[in-house]
């Protein structure tokens, strides 16, 4: 009987059969990955065929770079040349020994270079960041000796089926390195296709070094290509233009969040603030004048008694230049006369007042801090005379006695208090509602022929106030004066937004939610009545001109003129929230502007008036116009696109790509295609079915007169849709294609002057190019896009405009960029409230450039007109327009504007 073998005996026997087994499947796996290892380490430094005739190619050591290295001998020694990724893009520097000859930008035959990527990424493009190796065969080789030679790259091929026989997992490993063999093969091929070409086509050896460039964003490098016809690049020297720019008009007013915008001087001219920039105005003449001396948005203003001076409170910013203070300053010369608060005012300037009845010698101010500290001021010395704490809450208006400036009164969230100055101190008396409701706001104050107080609150009524004897009866012999409501009166559905006194002493109240310009007698009896168009909200403030004719200050940021019998009409419009999109006319001084308000605004440059407006569906981030210039199309934030016709005022058309916002839309040179980036990475490609309506113009005029009446019964609204003047033109915009291939969202694009290609950014700092025309691919070689023409250059990144970019730069410092028609200008929009003018190219590191200040937020686009006689900058929080004057000489006249650079400039 056979002897039975103990069970522990069994178990101990079974794990040791099974240790051994791993342990030959973990001998089997390490020399698979040494053999894996191995034929990578060969086809990584295969020395490449030595091509025939005198010139050779030597690659850069990455330790050595500006040496000369040598190959080794052995093969497994690693000379791997430096590279420098741009994008999705990477490129190897190469060093030329012989003599450089022009390069054939044919296509190559590699995997992927030849796809279209209208469908979708095609391969290829991820795989272009990884090292790789560069094949050069030789010019004279035949098909069957470059495939020979290619064959020797990958003549380590041992029988490893024997040696991998005993495991599954063995035959898994050798299929996946055969795998990862072919996947090299076809990387190498494809690096090779993306400096020169296929294999078979003629291409000649270059150099990288002197034809490229090289800029870093957030330490990211940017490699681009030089013309060529950029002889002795770094011998040029940047210079600045010869031109500069003069501030000729600003478009609104700040209206939307500032009380008291509205002034009249002695001159007649009506003064006003929007940004940084104050504004003087003459509205009969239709000319403004502008003071740019503040360095921050400008909050409050005030005109001396002599309608000649002028102070203005400014509010901190975040440069170090944006620091609270106020500019006591003349009218007439634009002249500074002082300067105070500075460093003594801590947020900004909420409100100031000038004395009234010693001819404005004193200046009553209310910073904007916590404490809302009350100071008054000497305007002759300009010191601070006394200071005290007001309240915590917000103040929103001061004013002096007009018969006794050492009495002062500040209203403000649920206040009213009345002041007496001595000397350097300022005591404080609360006036007393009583049984009257005590409103949330008391928004406006003023004082009548009798010297009592009237306020306005945010109850409607205008409340009278008057001094009452102490009660020493009831309070004892200590017992003060009190300040009480004398007289009760219901003025608006709503706030009272405004109090103005009028010459003839009576009085003008505006009401907030009802629009209302009420006009009231000394006793506050009610003469007369009008109401502003919903249009144009509700008024700010009020200001009597010339004549009695009245200007309006409203919250949509407009300026109106007009009398209580005739109504209101308007000289100065605006947007009231955050602008991006900029698109200017191509034959007249035309352009129009889109924002977050969703308002659509075509502006005639001419006459700084609004041509046409409309509200969008959503906020417009981008225009252009066709170059038909009767067309134009707007992005919106949700991925929709519409084409209007800013002449019948008609939707021609409307879609939908994609949910993500768009970006920039671009028209090509001759209207035959229109090209939309969106935030999904990716350039939609339309066709328009046209290409110029020029030829559309001379058509008769009974069908123009038809197509008019047509639209007319649809009404102005963009909305309308459905007309057979729309139904015909709809199908004319078809999608053509699609260009997928950024890893980031899309911020600018430009046609070149054929219309076939694109080039385009986006938000992770690629510069890629595309070919329209053949079929929307992505161009790989992008050395064959260096001598492009371009009919456009938005781009802010490429090598015509690198320059412009400061030092230390994140990548988000530009927002914009233009560059002139004339090709002699580029202007730059940053995120430091300057507008920028450099001479184009601008492809030197540190370029010189005249700077503009007079925005209050980020400067969000800019754009010249069709001659570039003017520029257009657009603000982006403080919702301004200015329209810049392009000027050749080194002199800019004092009578219409001071700035920084203008002011150095004329000194």
């Amino acid at each position: 009987m056979e002897e039975k073998q103990p069970s522990g005996d069994f178990c101990t026997t079974k794990w040791e059969k099974r240790l051994r087994t791993q342990e030959e499947e973990i001998m089997l796996l390490k020399s698979a990955l040494s053999d894996v290892l191995r034929r990578i380490c060969v086809l990584e430094h295969q020395i490449p065929p030595e091509t025939h005739g005198d010139s050779s190619l030597k690659v850069k050591n990455v330790t050595d770079i500006c040496k000369s290295s040598q190959v080794s001998s052995d093969p497994l020694t690693p000379i791997i040349p430096p590279r420098t990724s741009v994008g999705t893009q990477t490129e190897w520097a190469i060093e030329h020994t012989g003599s450089i000859e022009s390069i054939d930008t044919g296509e190559g035959h590699g995997v992927s270079e030849n796809e279209s990527l209208n469908g979708g990424v095609t391969d290829g493009i991820g795989d272009l960041d990884g090292p790789r190796e560069f094949e050069q065969l030789s010019q004279s080789q035949e098909p069957d000796e470059a495939a020979a030679n290619a064959r020797t790259v990958h003549a380590v091929k041992p029988t490893k089926n024997e040696l991998f026989h005993r495991s599954s997992t063995s035959d898994k490993l050798v299929k996946d390195a055969k795998e990862k063999v072919k996947k090299l093969e076809r990387k190498s091929v494809s690096s090779t296709n993306l400096l020169g070409g296929s294999s078979g086509s003629r291409r000649s050896n270059y150099n990288l070094e002197g034809l490229t460039v090289k800029v870093f964003l957030r330490g990211r490098p940017i490699t681009m290509y030089i013309p060529s016809n950029m002889q002795n690049h770094d011998d040029h020297k940047p210079e600045l233009p010869s031109e500069k720019l003069q501030l000729e008009w600003v478009y609104g007013c700040r209206g939307r969040d500032s009380r008291c915008i509205l002034r009249m001087l002695q001159s007649g001219e009506v003064i006003y603030f929007t940004a940084c920039v104050i504004i003087i105005c003459d509205v009969s003449r239709g000319t403004q004048r502008h003071f740019l001396r503040h360095t921050d948005c400008v909050r409050c203003l005030a005109v001396h008694p002599d309608g000649v001076r002028v102070a203005s409170g400014q509010t901190a910013g975040v440069d170090k230049d944006g620091k609270p203070m106020v500019y006591i300053w003349d009218s007439c010369t634009l002249q500074i006369l002082h300067q105070i608060g500075l460093g003594f005012f801590e947020r900004g300037v909420g409100c100031l007042a000038f004395s009234t009845a010693d001819s404005g010698s004193f200046l009553c101010v209310v910073d904007d801090c916590n404490d809302h500290v009350l100071s008054v001021w000497d305007t002759v010395r300009g010191n601070k005379i006394a200071e005290t704490k007001s309240t915590n809450e917000p103040v929103l208006c001061v004013a002096f006695n007009p018969v006794e400036s050492s009495n002062i009164v500040t209203v403000g969230k649920s206040h009213v208090h009345f002041w007496t100055w001595s000397g350097s101190s300022l005591t404080k008396k609360q006036g007393i509602f009583g049984k009257y409701k005590k409103p949330r706001y008391v928004q406006c104050l003023l004082f009548d022929r009798t010297g009592d107080v009237l306020t306005g609150d945010s109850e409607g009524q205008i409340l009278t106030w008057g001094r009452s004897a102490a009660d020493t009866r009831t309070l004892g012999k200590g017992a003060k004066d009190t300040y009480q409501i004398v007289r009760h009166t219901r003025a608006h559905e709503g706030s009272v937004s405004t109090l103005t006194a009028l010459r003839d002493g009576s009085v003008l109240s505006t009401g907030g939610k009802d629009r209302r310009v009420v006009l009231w007698s000394e006793t506050l009896s009610q003469l007369k009545e009008s109401e502003i168009s919903e249009h144009f909200g509700a008024v700010r403030s009020v200001a009597e001109g010339l004549g009695g004719e009245l200007l309006v200050g409203t919250t949509k940021n407009a300026l109106l003129k007009g009398s209580m019998e005739l109504g209101f009409t308007p000289v100065i419009q605006g947007h009231t929230d955050e602008l991006w999109g900029l698109a200017t006319h191509p034959s007249q001084n035309i352009f129009l502007t889109c924002g977050h308000d969703k308002q659509f605004c075509l502006w005639n440059g001419s006459d700084h008036t609004l041509s046409w407006g409309c509200v969008l569906e959503d906020p417009g981030l981008c225009a252009d116009f066709h170059p038909n210039g009767r067309e134009v199309c707007v992005g919106l934030s949700t991925g929709r696109w519409v084409v209007l016709d800013i002449q019948s005022h008609c939707t021609l058309y409307m879609h939908s790509d994609g949910n993500e916002q768009l970006s920039v839309v671009r028209y090509s040179p001759d209207g035959t295609y229109l090209a939309i980036g969106s935030h999904d990475n990716v350039i939609y490609i339309y066709s328009t079915g046209q290409k110029d309506h020029r030829v559309e113009r001379e058509c008769s005029r009974e069908i123009s007169l038809e197509e008019k009446d047509i639209c007319r019964e649809e009404g102005d609204s963009p909305r309308g849709e459905g007309d057979s003047f729309t139904s015909d033109r709809v199908h004319r915009y078809t999608r053509y294609g699609k260009c997928v291939g950024h890893s980031s969202f899309i911020t600018h694009l430009d046609w070149s002057r054929d219309g076939k290609y694109i080039m385009s950014n986006s938000g992770d700092y690629e510069i890629l190019y595309w070919d329209i025309a053949g079929g929307c691919k992505l161009i790989r070689n992008r050395f064959e896009s260096k001598d492009r023409e371009w009919a456009t250059y938005t781009c802010v990144l490429g090598y015509h405009v690198f320059g412009v970019w400061p030092e230390g730069s994140d990548g988000t410092d530009i927002n914009a960029l233009a560059r002139s028609r004339g090709m002699t200008l580029v202007s730059v929009a940053d995120d430091f409230c300057k507008v920028h003018l450099f001479r184009y190219p601008c492809n030197k590191p540190k370029a010189p450039s005249h700077v503009y200040s007079g925005h209050g937020s980020h400067v969000t686009n800019v754009r010249f007109t069709h001659d570039d006689s003017h520029l257009i900058s657009l603000g982006g929080k403080d919702a301004s327009i200015f329209q810049w004057r392009v000027v050749g000489g080194a002199y800019l006249p004092r009578s219409h504007s001071l700035s920084s650079s203008s002011l150095e400039a004329t000194q």
